[in-house]
């Protein structure tokens, strides 16, 4: 309507002016309802091909959306494990900052399994205090087995010098029993020596796995246990959390609360274009926004990333093949834009409902390109010029936004 007004003031106005002041035709005599047609056809044929084309200009030279808002991050609220409310230490509402105890819940079945883990721990300390006796105890066996072997040896050495001297203070039954008793001896030595052996394995080998093994299980169990408080992952406000001691929470079907991100996102805004403008818009366009939870307020923008696809377009791989004429609502082009002057959106809650407005600037080319033709240079001068009506356009918008949202919606 604004547009057809303006080019009406170039194009029908003038018209009539002059058939009526300079023709001096009267209102309602020569000039009728029904000859408004065929006197201004001219007139009205100009401005609805001026309107078209000025929309068209503005439109896409200088892109708006009503689709831009502040996304905030949230992060939920949730246990490791399931489990019974102990102690709600927060209050729905309260700000809390990363590693604040939210509350805890109940670990009776986690410290038994602690004491238990750590009993395990203690009797493997005492296996190795009683494998140290047991080294000892072998170490003396296999000693006294070699003395008793190195005995009867030397007894045997000398029964054999004896009979092969041909002395009668021996015999050869004597050294053959002597013989058997030293093979005895040996066995026995063998024995305690592998004896020994088993027990210094049991003290390097198999206590020490059996150690790592209890403090695994401890630290296992101490983990489930520190599990058991619940901490917030970030800073931000604790919002829809209503825990009572007692209550049931569960992390797949009952979440404790959600934490709103205090810093993630904060100040910026992202705004979805039609992909017609998507060849206009780039980085450092300046733009204006106005928030219907700050109105009457223009905001200058700048956006600060263009993103290089469509979101329509993605897909994931599953057992049906994909149609395309299912994705038949088109997306839009994804720009991020922040406040040209630090501080311009402290007011605007996140989250906001916005309309964005997109600016092009041909200043460089028509100050820096000294062959650009004439006809070149009216063009970007007009596309520069209508940017101020778009700019007036928003400003519209902004006044009536409270009133088309609480007056003629009713919400």
């Amino acid at each position: 309507m604004f547009e057809l007004l303006f080019c009406g003031m170039f194009t029908v106005l003038p018209d009539f002016l002059y058939r009526r002041y300079v023709q001096g035709r009267r209102i309602g005599h020569e000039i009728t309802l029904f000859s408004v047609w065929y006197e201004l056809r001219y007139g009205i044929t100009a401005c609805l091909m001026l309107t078209v084309t000025l929309i068209t200009i503005v439109f896409y030279y200088h892109p708006s959306t009503t689709d831009a808002t502040s996304f905030f991050r949230t992060v939920t609220v949730l246990p490791e494990a399931g489990g019974r409310v102990k102690e709600v230490l927060a209050e729905n509402g309260e700000h809390v900052d990363a590693g604040d105890v939210l509350f805890t819940l109940d670990d009776s079945s986690q410290r038994a399994a602690v004491e238990t883990a750590k009993r395990r721990v203690e009797e493997v300390q005492a296996a190795f205090v009683a494998a140290d006796a047991e080294l000892a105890a072998a170490t003396g066996q296999v000693t006294q087995a070699e003395n008793a072997v190195k005995q009867a040896q030397e007894e045997l050495d000398l029964r054999a010098t004896l009979l092969a001297e041909g002395s009668p203070a021996t015999s050869t039954r004597e050294v053959e029993r002597l013989q058997n008793t030293v093979a005895a001896r040996q066995g026995t030595l063998d024995a305690t020596v592998a004896q020994r052996q088993a027990v210094e394995a049991k003290l390097n080998v198999q206590l020490p796995a059996q150690q790592a093994s209890a403090e695994a299980s401890l630290a296992e169990a101490q983990t489930l246990l520190d599990k058991t408080v619940i901490y917030a992952a970030i800073s931000g406000d604790l919002q829809q959390f209503a825990l009572q001691p007692g209550d049931i929470v569960n992390p797949l079907l009952r979440p404790a609360g959600i934490l709103v991100a205090s810093d993630v996102g904060k100040g910026d805004f992202e705004a979805g274009f039609k992909q017609v403008n998507a060849q206009q818009i780039e980085v450092g366009m300046i733009g204006e926004i106005t928030c219907a939870s700050l109105p009457y307020t223009i905001v200058p923008m700048k956006v600060n990333r263009v993103q290089g696809y469509v979101a329509s377009g993605q897909f994931r791989p599953s057992d049906q093949l994909l149609d395309i004429q299912d994705r038949a609502r088109p997306g839009t082009v994804l720009v991020r834009m922040e406040p040209l002057f630090e501080g311009g959106t402290e007011r605007i809650l996140p989250g906001s409902k916005c309309i964005a407005n997109l600016y092009t600037n041909n200043h460089d080319i028509l100050h820096g390109d000294e062959d650009i033709s004439t006809a070149h240079w009216l063009f970007l001068h007009v596309v520069d010029t209508v940017g101020l009506l778009h700019a007036l356009i928003l400003r519209i918008q902004a006044v009536l936004l409270p009133v088309q949202t609480l007056v003629l919606t009713g919400h």
